[in-house]
C-alpha cells in the first residue's frame, strides 16, 4: 500500500514538474523573440550611423553640407559641457509639454462631445476640418505678433497641432464602440456617465493612443516651427543659429535630439499601450 502511495506521489510530482516546465517553454520562448528583436532594432541604428558615418568621410567631404555622427556627438558634448544644451532643451521642453497636456485634454472632450452628441458634430465639426488643414506656417507668425515670443506662443502652436489628432481619434473610437455592449450595460441600468467610463471609453483607448502617438509627433515639429519665427532660447533657436553659420555639426544635434526625444515618448506611449491593453499584444511575440 505504501509503495503505491509513493508511485503515485512520484507520478503526480513528475506531472507538475512537466507542467511548469511547459509552462515555462512560451516565457522562454516569449524572452528569446524580444532579445531578438532588440537585437534587430540595435543592429538597424548601427548600420544607419555607420552608412551616415561613410558617407560624411568619404562621399561629402564638405562639412558644410553634412556633419558626421561622431562630430554630432562631440558637438553634444560641447553644448552640455558649456551648459547651454541645458537652456535650450529646457525651453523646448516647457513649450512642448504645456502644449501637449493641454491639446490631450481638450482633444478627448471635444472628441466626446462630438461622439455623443449630433448639435456637438455639427457645432465643432466644420471647425475641426478647416483648422486642421491650414498650415501651421503660416498662422505660427499671427500668434507669435498676439503672444509675443514666450513659452505660451510656442504652446499655443503646439495645441493647434496636436489637438487634432486627439479630437478625430477619440470621436473614431467612441463611436466604434460596440453597440450590443451599450445596449446590454443599459439593460442593466448603467447610466450615461457609467456607460461612458465602463464601456465606451476603454473600447475607444487603442484610438486614443493612436492619436497620442500622432499627437507626439505634431508636437515636436510644432515646437520647432514655433521657434523659428521668434524666440530666445530652445532647439528650434539653436537650430536657426546654427544654419545661419553653417555650423553642421550643432544644426545636426539638435535634429539628432529631436528625432531621439521623438522615439523615447512614442515607445514610452506604446508601453503605457502594453499596460492598458495587455491583450492585444498576446500572441504577437511570434510574429
Amino acid at each position: 500500500m505504501s509503495q503505491e502511495t509513493s508511485k503515485v506521489s512520484a507520478d503526480s510530482g513528475s506531472s507538475m514538474a512537466d507542467k511548469q516546465g511547459g509552462d515555462d517553454i512560451p516565457r522562454r520562448k516569449s524572452s528569446f523573440l524580444a532579445k531578438r528583436s532588440s537585437s534587430a532594432s540595435a543592429l538597424s541604428i548601427i548600420g544607419g550611423l555607420a552608412i551616415w558615418e561613410f558617407c560624411g568621410r568619404f562621399l561629402v567631404k564638405n562639412s558644410l553640407f553634412l556633419a558626421t555622427p561622431s562630430q554630432v556627438v562631440e558637438e553634444i558634448i560641447e553644448l552640455a559641457r558649456t551648459g547651454e544644451l541645458g537652456i535650450h532643451v529646457w525651453a523646448s521642453a516647457q513649450e512642448f509639454v504645456i502644449g501637449l497636456s493641454i491639446a490631450i485634454v481638450l482633444g478627448i472632450a471635444i472628441g466626446f462631445v462630438m461622439a455623443s452628441s449630433r448639435i456637438g458634430e455639427q457645432v465643432f465639426g466644420p471647425w475641426v476640418t478647416a483648422l486642421y488643414a491650414t498650415p501651421t506656417v503660416a498662422i505660427s507668425p499671427l500668434i507669435i505678433l498676439w503672444a509675443g515670443i514666450g513659452v505660451w506662443s510656442k504652446a499655443i502652436v503646439v495645441i493647434i497641432n496636436s489637438i487634432f489628432p486627439m479630437i478625430i481619434n477619440t470621436d473614431a473610437g467612441l463611436r466604434a464602440t460596440d453597440k450590443h455592449l451599450i445596449d446590454a450595460a443599459r439593460c442593466f441600468g448603467a447610466s450615461r456617465l457609467q456607460i461612458f467610463w465602463k464601456v465606451s471609453l476603454p473600447s475607444a483607448i487603442p484610438f486614443v493612443l493612436a492619436g497620442l502617438k500622432l499627437a507626439v509627433g505634431r508636437g515636436l515639429v510644432a515646437v520647432v516651427v514655433a521657434e523659428l519665427f521668434g524666440s530666445r532660447a530652445g532647439l528650434g533657436y539653436l537650430l536657426v543659429q546654427a544654419a545661419e553659420v553653417f555650423n553642421m555639426p550643432r544644426l545636426f544635434a539638435a535634429v539628432v535630439i529631436l528625432a531621439v526625444t521623438g522615439i523615447v515618448l512614442t515607445a514610452l506611449v506604446g508601453r503605457l499601450e502594453r499596460f492598458l491593453l495587455p491583450w492585444r499584444f498576446v500572441g504577437q511575440e511570434s510574429k
